[in-house]
């Protein structure tokens, strides 16, 4: 389970996010970084960075720890930003927060060395949970006492957009894998597939699935109730996983194509 907190202090916007996430207190006293429910993709962003989050820790993968948090919209009462001011109004209840790494900078792949296992495996995490999000241009990874952290996959699971359509992308191919930050350096694939297919049990996705608040399923046209929305995050997931091979191939060839 999630830990949930309430959200004490508006600190300040990171205004280099496009949905204007920010850093806010909790009442445990820490900083977090909040993403916002009513900002941009709304409550899907939210869903995508928690079951992404939460497989990736669960992979072992360097991935902030997450938490639910609860924002009173009389928080923002005294901000002059008419945007930010409407943002906490329209983001009232529960939200998304993540741990705020204070310092940290911005994976540089001219800069930072990173090993060829630990890349491979965050290539494969990537296509897996089809994150288009991580290129060289905005690589949503930070370096903090020297160590990797991955951040930000709201941009991820983005089948989710458009539930019509979601059977067709199980099976399917990733190609944007071709852009990944680590793809030149990530050179065992087929290891990473054996070590986290050992890990993804339908049992440990079913508990990552549970974990999404029911008022962020309700009122999904596509699916009669809550539980059948629920059900499909479950199945396109273990599809996926089962389809895993052809992914895989398709690191395997945009590799290869690296000049």
């Amino acid at each position: 389970m999630l830990e949930t907190l309430h959200a004490t202090r508006y600190v300040t916007p990171l205004r280099e996010g496009g949905s204007l996430p920010a850093i806010v207190e909790a009442d445990d006293d820490g900083l977090y970084v909040l993403k916002f429910r009513g900002a941009g993709q709304g409550r899907k962003a939210l869903i995508a960075e928690l079951i992404a989050g939460e497989i990736g820790r669960a992979l072992g993968l360097p991935v902030p720890r997450l938490a639910f948090m609860l924002l009173d919209p009389m928080l923002g009462r005294n901000e002059p930003d008419y945007e930010i001011r409407t943002l906490l109004e329209s983001s009232a209840g529960l939200n998304l927060a993540m741990d705020y790494l204070p310092g940290s900078i911005t994976f540089d792949p001219m800069a930072n060395n990173i090993d060829t296992r630990l890349a491979s495996e965050i290539v494969w995490f990537d296509a897996f949970i089809m994150n288009v999000d991580r290129t060289a241009r905005n690589t949503n990874m930070l370096m903090w006492h020297k160590k990797l952290y991955l951040i930000d996959h709201g941009a991820s699971l983005f089948f989710h957009h458009q539930w019509e359509t979601a059977s067709d992308k199980f099976g399917g191919p990733f190609a944007a894998i071709k852009d990944h930050v680590l793809l030149r350096v990530a050179e065992n694939i087929n290891d990473a597939s054996q070590k986290f297919k050992k890990i993804l049990s339908k049992d440990l996705i079913q508990s990552i699935v549970s974990l999404i608040p029911d008022e962020w399923l309700e009122g999904e046209p596509f699916f009669g109730n809550v539980s059948d929305h629920r059900e499909a995050y479950l199945n396109f997931l273990m599809k996926r996983l089962e389809s895993s091979s052809i992914f895989e191939q398709e690191v395997i060839n945009a590799k290869a194509n690296i000049i």
